[in-house]
């Protein structure tokens, strides 16, 4: 039967350049109540090391070198692994190799990728969407709809079928060092439903989704990357705030749910023992409390969240155990699949239980289309994943988020023809910001200082703004990924709070806890926040303060006394 698989995979090479679409418009959960020749043929043709196999996805890159992606086929055709999850690299070059290792596969593989903000996140050349938390600030949650659809355009463009998004976590801690920007906010209500919008465009164009990070990751201050965080909270709160959001979302079709790796002692006492290898929670809370039918993917199984405690392969046994179906990045996946049969042969682990997660994964490969695998058009990959309909969507996106605190005095008072200064704070060079205001404001002059810029740069430039009638200032954070503290200097952050007394005008471009870092900018009588340094964040304020965009975020958590969850100025 496999033979016969793979001469038809060969076919479809020659005969089209794209995948099938899924067989109906029918959610995966309802799905799997239906009877399924195709799941039961593959099915009954695996062997017992093969269906073990295709609980486990193993890492890819396209910017390794060969040396890596021949690694990579070796397990393909050694191991018979279930699926892949595609990291750093190109477009171009994972159309290619997508296309080579589906060929190699015996039965096709589930290809996923965390893609939180669109293709963006992991490859060059491809639109990177706004952060969550800038969604978050989004009243118009149809754009976010429409976010999600184009996002799983793009996943079908290059053959790959689960989203590891949206995050559903609420970052009620500012100081959580791992999610912040990656969620919609602190109100549990309106996580739930942005995070609803997404997972809804991405379903309906026939991509699955992970909700992550089970049972809620927001309230946490260590990274599980590097260590196990713990929640110490009792299940009463645990219960009315962190698993609201995936209770609300599993009762609206989920397809699939991330497990975290955290240690949460009033769910599972069992000490150091991280929630993806808990039974309680992963079998007994969300399998058959919430009732979710969908696939259950571990979080990475190489994080030291998870290994620390549970080194050489033991927590992807226990991870099987607990109720996962399908094991994320193994650190040997060879290694797991052996320990699995021991397993089952020492009454650790059933056959049943095994069999219930391939069966499921095969279901979940029927879906998306994978019963009739054929190959990607390896031509114009990058034109076709930056279409225009994408490119405008970004925008508006940005335009949409731009929040007004403070009030809109300092805007509406700006005069087109007085003098004016423009500065950009980290930058290091002339922002789009600055061209943009410019172009409006004819009689101006621009001025950059970086993060780190020293007393005496600083105290050249307050002399020249002496000279000028009113001032415009873009706070930019200029790392790719913005933490809830801003790096400048204690010189840059008093020279800020001088601006902020000043007639100015203040934008920050930047993750929006970072002006708790900043005191004295809430004297400031507007300030903008963008929530991210992104072009089109930037081309969006300017353009509020040129008087051609009406702004309509609203903050979409709480930073301090000073600005709270709801703030925003909205003009009707």
């Amino acid at each position: 039967m496999f033979k016969k698989l793979k001469s038809l995979v060969i076919l479809a090479f020659l005969i089209s350049p794209s995948m099938s679409m899924a067989q109906s418009a029918k959610l995966f959960i309802e799905s799997l109540n239906e009877p399924n020749a195709w799941v039961d043929s593959v099915f009954k043709k695996l062997s017992r090391h093969d269906r073990i196999a295709q609980l486990f996805m193993i890492r890819a890159h396209t910017d390794k070198g060969k040396a890596f992606e021949d690694s990579i086929a070796k397990v393909i055709r050694k191991e018979h692994i279930g699926g892949l999850v595609f990291f750093q690299g190109g477009p171009g070059r994972q159309a290619i190799l997508t296309n080579h290792y589906q060929s190699i596969s015996k039965v096709p593989l589930l290809i996923a990728m965390d893609a939180e903000w669109g293709l963006g996140m992991r490859l060059d050349s491809t639109v990177s969407y706004p952060y969550q938390m800038t969604l978050g600030a989004i009243q118009n949650n149809n754009l976010i709809y429409e976010m999600g659809r184009q996002v799983a355009l793009d996943f079908k463009r290059l053959g790959m079928h689960v989203n590891f998004a949206p995050d559903a976590d609420i970052n009620n801690n500012p100081k959580n060092p791992v999610i912040g920007y990656r969620s919609f906010g602190d109100n549990k209500y309106k996580v739930a439903a942005k995070a609803g919008a997404y997972m809804k465009g991405i379903q309906d164009n026939n991509v699955m989704v992970s909700l992550k990070h089970f049972p809620g990751h927001g309230d946490t201050d260590v990274d599980s990357h590097y260590d196990l965080p713990k929640l110490p909270f009792t299940r009463e709160r645990l219960d009315s705030l962190e698993l609201f959001p995936f209770r609300e979302l599993v009762k609206q079709g989920a397809s699939g749910v991330m497990i975290a790796h955290m240690s949460i002692p009033t769910l599972d006492n069992t000490p150091n023992l991280p929630s993806t290898l808990s039974k309680p929670i992963v079998t007994g809370i969300l399998k058959e409390e919430m009732g979710f039918k969908g696939l259950i993917f571990s979080d990475a199984m190489e994080m030291k969240g998870v290994v620390k405690f549970f080194p050489n392969g033991e927590a992807d046994v226990r991870g099987i155990i607990a109720g996962n179906d399908v094991i994320e990045l193994s650190e040997n996946s060879g290694r797991a699949i052996k320990l699995v049969r021991k397993a089952i042969r020492t009454n650790r682990l059933t056959w049943e239980r095994v069999d219930e997660s391939v069966k499921k994964i095969l279901a979940a490969k029927y879906w998306v289309g994978l019963n009739n695998l054929q190959p990607l058009n390896t031509n114009n990959v990058v034109a076709e994943l930056n279409r225009p309909e994408s490119l405008m969507l970004n925008q508006r996106l940005a335009d949409a988020a731009v929040t007004i605190l403070n009030g809109d005095s300092q805007i509406r008072n700006l005069d087109k023809n007085k003098k004016t200064a423009i500065i950009s704070l980290g930058a290091t060079s002339l922002t789009t910001f600055q061209n943009l205001i410019k172009a409006d404001f004819k009689n101006s002059m621009n001025f950059i200082l970086p993060k780190n810029a020293n007393a005496n740069d600083i105290i050249k430039v307050t002399k020249e703004l002496g000279n000028y009638d009113q001032i415009i200032v873009g706070i930019h954070d200029m790392r790719k990924r913005p933490p809830a503290v801003l790096d400048y200097s204690n010189n840059m952050k008093l020279f800020i709070a001088q601006l902020a007394r000043m007639n100015s005008t203040l934008a920050v471009f930047a993750n929006p806890y970072t002006i708790a870092g900043l005191p004295g900018i809430e004297t400031v009588n507007t300030l903008i926040m963008n929530y991210q340094n992104s072009l089109e964040a930037q081309n969006a304020t300017a353009r509020v303060i040129g008087g051609k965009l009406i702004a309509s975020g609203k903050l979409p958590v709480t930073v301090n006394e000073f600005f709270k969850n709801g703030d925003g100025i909205i003009k009707e």
